[in-house]
């Protein structure tokens, strides 16, 4: 029988510091024996990790090590590729996400994604956050609809900078504005874990640092696993880092621990500059 997840645990006090060992041992994600095969090729290997809540989880290791497949079969992204197929199980309010009967399109509106390169929708900034609140049927009138997106755009650190040409096209942003406005349009609809692949690979250092400072807001109120190819990123912004190697989770652990202290040689390595 499968086990079920408990409530949450208060948010965190207000002045905690990123990487603050903090109540990380509720897990708002249990992921237990992920296999994934693209065809007969396997790129993830029997991984088990908790995924605690309110806080963020840093993905690390070199290019091809499964970090972003295994981020995906978080939403079930990984479905759309025909090739693909996931084993195992992913525990999320007491229920397999990855049960036939989990409908795919609810699921993402709970656990949201950012992807690597900002992706506005070509339509007005108004419309970018308004949309997926709309389709999802979570505004009953149009002063619901306003309030929905003032919220998000704050939540997300971007009202003030938009707040007076909320029709002007999402496009004409900064690159820093344009992912913020993607971060925004996720939160908007209500969900209750946060995605990230590489958010800020695609942004200059002072954009990069609003981002960062945008995430350490957002774990206060939602679980975020983000995807990083940046040691000092996951150094910066995580409370726990798993280190992936060849589609094989390695080590994973408090971030402090797994950078100062590793379990693991070829985690050592890896952070050393040995390899990757």
């Amino acid at each position: 029988m499968e086990s079920t997840v408990t409530s949450a645990p208060p948010a965190t006090s207000p002045g905690t510091q990123a990487n603050e060992p903090e109540r990380l041992t509720f897990p708002r994600i249990e992921c237990r024996d992920i296999n994934v095969f693209y065809g007969d090729k396997q790129a993830i290997f029997d991984i088990s990790l908790p995924i605690p809540d309110r806080s963020v989880t840093a993905l690390i290791g070199p290019s091809g090590c499964g970090k972003s497949t295994f981020l995906r079969c978080l939403n079930r992204m990984n479905d759309t590729i025909e090739s693909c197929r996931v084993e195992g199980q992913i525990i999320m309010d007491g229920e397999n996400i990855n049960d036939a009967a989990i409908d795919p399109v609810l699921l993402r509106s709970r656990v949201g994604m950012v992807f690597q390169k900002p992706n506005p929708f070509p339509k007005s900034i108004y419309d970018n956050i308004s949309y997926g609140p709309r389709i999802h049927g979570l505004a009953a009138s149009r002063e619901d609809l306003d309030g929905m997106v003032e919220k998000s755009l704050r939540r997300a650190g971007l009202w003030e900078e938009v707040k007076d040409r909320l029709t002007a096209p999402a496009n004409s942003l900064s690159g820093g504005q344009q992912q913020r406005l993607c971060i925004a349009r996720a939160i908007a609809v209500q969900p209750e874990v946060i995605l990230m692949d590489e958010p800020c690979s695609a942004l200059d250092p002072v954009a990069t640092a609003r981002i960062e400072e945008l995430i350490d807001e957002l774990r206060k109120r939602y679980c975020i696993v983000i995807v990083t190819h940046s040691m000092q990123q996951a150094a910066r912004v995580s409370q726990r880092t798993a280190f992936f190697h060849l589609g094989i989770l390695v080590e994973m652990g408090e971030t402090d621990q797994i950078f100062t202290n590793p379990r693991e040689r070829r985690t050592e390595d890896y952070i050393t500059g040995r390899f990757g």
